[in-house]
């Protein structure tokens, strides 16, 4: 699998430089997010604009379980890049209910650093 790994202060991103997201990167990508999580990283950005074609929704639930780990160490999982071509399969497998989905990294930044003030704002770090 093909990815290329950003890291900063507050956040990872996770660049997949893939055309397809298939079962044959998809556990590559769950070991990724577990690796990154592991490494004390609770906010992570997971680009896909590389990546046209996924015909089995079951390779998106790599997705779920990074949203799940992040959630469990309080910090946010954000999916960006999609194209019209995923967007199909993402709606007909409901992922969308669970996994936060923005257009761009920029985006995806900003809504971190907006959770993270808003954090300390409240008090809860």
């Amino acid at each position: 699998m093909k990815f290329s790994v950003d890291k900063h202060d507050k956040y990872v991103s996770l660049r997949l430089e893939e055309t397809r997201f298939t079962n044959d990167n998809a556990p590559g990508l769950k070991s990724e997010l577990y690796l990154l999580n592991a490494e004390g990283f609770k906010n992570i950005i997971v680009d896909l604009s590389h990546v046209t074609e996924c015909n089995d929704a079951q390779d998106l639930s790599s997705l779920l379980v990074g949203d799940r780990l992040c959630k469990a160490a309080g910090g946010l999982f954000i999916v960006t890049g999609i194209s019209d071509e995923l967007a199909t399969i993402i709606e007909l497998s409901n992922i969308f209910q669970s996994v936060t989905f923005v257009n761009t990294i920029e985006e995806a930044t900003d809504f971190i650093f907006m959770d993270e003030l808003e954090k300390e704002f409240r008090g809860a770090k």
